[in-house]
């Protein structure tokens, strides 16, 4: 198993399917699982959804034109066109934008609040969370793009945006970030992945 595709599946684990950024609108519960390997206080874990999606909305570009031609290939659905197809990512990518700025809003709104600095500890938080994606610079495009296309948000990200917004607007100068420093140690860079043949192509979200 590839690094990027063992990081992805850890992300995903356990999780409700939402296509790429568009994340349900949820009330957070406390039965929805934790990222593996993300913060369990909510200022941390805002941070690593946002480096989680950043990452993944800033390889769009990239992985497009192979996700075009997997797109082309069988099985084919009669009731759906291509462009029908390759327009469900844009709307993804619009959602995932949408995320990101509640993602970045809570933060700010934790941040000013808080007695003590803490966006030392956030910035680590978003490393973290776009750590997961470095894989992908030592794999095949079209491998990549194959897991692109399947990946989801983690569906715990973004009610904890809100809750974090509201709580801190809320309690304002009483509020508190519970985060623990060693949570957040940017994990180690990865090593170089070995290429390996080409494989099906993944089913996408408008499959």
């Amino acid at each position: 198993m590839s690094a990027l595709i063992a990081a992805l599946a850890l992300f995903t684990a356990a999780e409700p399917a939402a296509a790429g950024g568009a994340s349900a609108e949820l009330t957070l519960t406390e039965d929805m699982p934790y990222p593996a390997g993300a913060p369990r206080d909510d200022y941390g874990l805002v941070g690593w959804c946002y480096g989680a999606l950043r990452g993944y909305v800033d390889l769009h570009d990239q992985m497009m034109p192979d996700v075009t031609e997997i797109e082309k290939s069988p099985p084919f659905n009669p009731d759906t066109t291509l462009a029908q197809k390759l327009a469900a990512y844009e709307t993804i990518q619009v959602r995932a934008k949408q995320d990101m700025k509640l993602f970045a809003r809570a933060m700010e709104a934790a941040e000013r609040a808080s007695l003590k600095p803490i966006n030392i500890l956030g910035s680590a938080a978003v490393k973290k969370g776009r750590n997961a994606w470095a894989a992908a610079a030592n794999m095949p495009k079209r491998q990549v793009a194959q897991n692109w296309m399947g990946w989801t948000l983690p569906v715990r990200c973004t009610p904890t945006a809100h809750a974090l917004e509201q709580r801190a607007k809320l309690m304002g100068k009483t509020f508190q970030v519970n985060t623990d420093p060693a949570e957040l140690e940017p994990a180690p860079e990865s090593a170089p992945v070995e290429a390996t043949p080409d494989t099906a192509g993944a089913v996408a979200p408008t499959r």
